[in-house]
């Protein structure tokens, strides 16, 4: 690391001396993220120069290879930033973030939009054909040229200023929408004053929401927040109706509440951005660019699998609704279901109907337990093990660290476990990293973290999980191990660094693991007596998959299509995305009862960013991978099959983006997957019984 003015005092421009060179947490400040960041890209845009600047003939080694190598020290500072922005943020950080944000925007447009640089490139490109390049080689060089052409390069000068101004206004316009849901998830709570209020809470959430109300300053009284996990289980047991309805409508207005923190000019500016980038690249619309660097290819073929999921979803939802409105009748409420009643009457009907209960599951579902299985299956399947480190440094202390192993006892990497809600952390759950895997620099292992939103318990008391919740922590960690596992010698290949429609398969996969009986029967154990899930409990926990499936679906596909359709614009225009987001859901005839499941003003996926604009559709499409890839341990006759791992290992969680993801599910599976399975999965397959709606 190169001298600079200052250094000695910024633990960001320093070497890290702690166990295996994890962020020194402690000693980060926020005064210390701004001169890191002009000292890291003053850096970056020395090494681009000298690049773009160097009188050799370009090649592989002083062009790719050199972009490969630059801008180590940017990627260092903005990986610690930018997760705990996400993660344990502050005023201070925000303040950072929304400076920073349009700034490295504007840095990193210059690059692809630099003429000598690109130049380069396109002649390492051009003679690609003649170049003794190994497979991963040549995979890396098509993608920066494709990356320097999706960013305008070789385009007019005209054309290339405007991309950069819409580049740095949409980094701005994104920062601002996340902490605007930020915002207003933080300054919400309702307040459960007696046993009138807490009427059909089970303990559990009794606990979680008297530790709210401790820490709001409401001693003694229980708080309802907007973290999904204690906004959903309020909506699935309470038993006061308008209750239900004025916490629902706090979550649903998230991003909508008028003055600082309203989203909807930003959804408005940010469709018309993203559009008129789009067509100064080339295409129809935002979703045409997006989806033609993906496993999808166009919009059509997105639309052609979420439409296919939709209508027998909505057949299935409507009469889910017409059993739950026998319900609320039954209690003598009138009116229709409405989106607050749903998970109150699906839960009460699927106890009818299976006898099982969120409450007499979640006692079976210890946070701890559940860690451990997720690490169980990874041992198993790929012979990864872990050990818990008390001396590696963790951003908060609820923040908690393992050491990685191959099956030789090899150092793989860190797995950093960031598990409750706090106001500081933004809401959702996700999986980054702090370092990623490659080998150009040396043997540089991974730090992963997984980040979720989990309810903490009370002092002394095991955290508990839903269903869901347990779903989403095998999910994200599932994601880690992607991270994990990866073996590839280039760092903007590494890892999760993949196709946005592909990312999903190796999570979505993993989910599959925590509901077999086998896993079960180990894991799932009482809390109190650590006696295992009873038998028969998890024979109806089993049979109970596909109920409520119409509902689940609805609200996920339905997101996705708005989001598609706010993409498919040819020019953004002057849209009222709520009018917009009304029009859509008309047009598709969302069943009465059920809601989008992220709405427009805190739809964080596509519009905090764009991680997922115009590419929600990506998790259904990697559910067709998935619930094909499952298939395929089955068929072996056993979850755990160690051919089948092994081809899973070598071809998707160890190969990063070095393959094409088609060719890398045809590696792993043998042929492209059929949609049968994810049909059969959530119950819409014609020639499959459905069990009950």
């Amino acid at each position: 690391m190169t001298d600079r003015d200052g250094a000695a005092d910024n633990p960001l421009l320093t070497p890290w001396n702690t166990p295996f060179e994890a962020p020194p947490f402690a000693a980060i400040q926020p005064e210390h993220y701004r001169p890191a960041f002009d000292a890291a890209l003053e850096e970056h845009r020395a090494e681009i120069a000298a690049i773009a600047s160097d009188p050799a003939p370009a090649g592989f080694a002083n062009t790719i290879e050199a972009l490969e190598k630059s801008g180590a020290l940017l990627s260092r500072v903005s990986s610690v930033f930018f997760n705990l922005a996400g993660a344990d943020t502050s005023d201070e950080l925000e303040a950072i973030e929304r400076d920073i944000a349009p700034l490295l925007a504007r840095h990193h447009t210059a690059i692809y939009l630099d003429e000598r640089l690109f130049a380069r490139v396109a002649m390492v490109f051009d003679a690609r054909e003649h170049l003794p390049l190994t497979s991963e080689q040549q995979r890396l060089l098509e993608r920066i040229h494709t990356r320097f052409r999706r960013n305008g390069a070789g385009l007019p000068k005209k054309a290339k200023a405007r991309l950069a101004e819409i580049g740095e206004r949409l980094a701005l316009l994104g920062t601002q929408f996340g902490q605007n849901v930020l915002a207003d998830e933080k300054s919400y709570a309702l307040i459960l004053d007696g046993e009138a209020d807490l009427a059909g809470l089970p303990d559990f959430l009794r606990a979680s929401a008297a530790q709210a109300a401790e820490a709001r300053g409401h001693s003694g009284k229980h708080a309802i927040t907007l973290g999904r996990s204690s906004i959903e289980p309020f909506l699935t047991f309470s038993q006061r109706r308008d209750l239900r309805r004025e916490a629902f409508a706090a979550w649903a207005r998230r991003g909508e509440n008028g003055g600082a923190t309203d989203n909807r000019r930003i959804v408005t500016e940010m469709v018309a951005l993203r559009a008129e980038r789009a067509r100064i690249l080339g295409f129809d619309s935002f979703a045409h660019f997006r989806l033609d660097d993906t496993m999808a290819r166009t919009p059509d073929a997105a639309l052609d699998l979420l439409n296919t999921v939709w209508g027998p979803a909505r057949e299935r939802a409507v009469a889910e609704r017409e059993a739950l409105q026998a319900l609320l009748e039954k209690d003598g409420e009138t009116g229709g279901i409405e989106p607050a009643d749903w998970r109150f009457y699906a839960e009460r009907r699927r106890k009818a109907l299976f006898d099982v209960d969120e409450g007499a599951i979640k006692p079976y579902l210890q946070l701890e337990k559940i860690i451990e299985a997720a690490f169980d299956i990874a041992t198993r399947l790929f012979g990864v093990t872990f050990e818990e480190r008390k001396d590696v440094p963790v951003y908060h202390p609820a923040v908690r660290a393992w050491e990685v192993k191959d099956c030789a006892g090899n150092h793989l990497g860190l797995f950093l476990g960031d598990y409750y809600a706090r106001p500081s952390k933004h809401s959702g759950a996700w999986m980054s990293s702090y370092r990623d895997q490659e080998k150009l620099a040396g043997d540089i292992r991974p730090i992963v973290v997984n980040v979720m939103n989990f309810a903490e318990p009370s002092p002394g008391e095991p955290a508990l999980l839903s269903m869901d919740d347990a779903r989403t922590l095998f999910h994200e960690f599932g994601h880690g191990l992607h991270g994990l596992l990866s073996n590839v010698i280039y760092p903007s290949l590494s890892g999760t660094s993949v196709s946005r429609d592909f990312v999903e398969f190796p999570s979505q996969l993993y989910e599959h693991w925590l509901e077999q009986p086998q896993v079960l029967r180990r894991f799932a154990r009482h809390f109190r007596t650590g006696e295992p899930m009873p038998e028969e409990l998890i024979e109806r926990l089993v049979a109970a998959r596909r109920f409520n499936q119409g509902f689940a679906t609805v609200e996920y596909v339905s997101s996705a299509l708005v989001d598609m359709e706010f993409h498919l614009l040819p020019d953004g225009g002057n849209i009222d995305p709520i009018d917009f987001e009304h029009d859509v859901l008309e047009r598709i005839d969302l069943p009465a009862g059920t809601a989008m499941r992220h709405r427009t003003p805190h739809f964080l996926h596509i519009f905090a960013g764009e991680g997922y604009s115009a590419g929600y559709y990506s998790y259904l499409w990697s559910e067709v991978l998935d619930a094909d890839g499952f298939d395929a341990f089955e068929e072996a006759g056993d979850i755990f099959d160690p051919e089948t791992a092994r081809r899973l290992h070598k071809f998707v969680y160890s190969a990063g983006n070095t393959r094409d993801p088609a060719e890398a599910y045809r590696g792993f599976r043998g042929r492209l997957p059929s949609p049968g399975p994810l049909l059969r999965k959530r119950g819409f397959d014609p020639a499959q019984p459905a069990g009950e709606a």
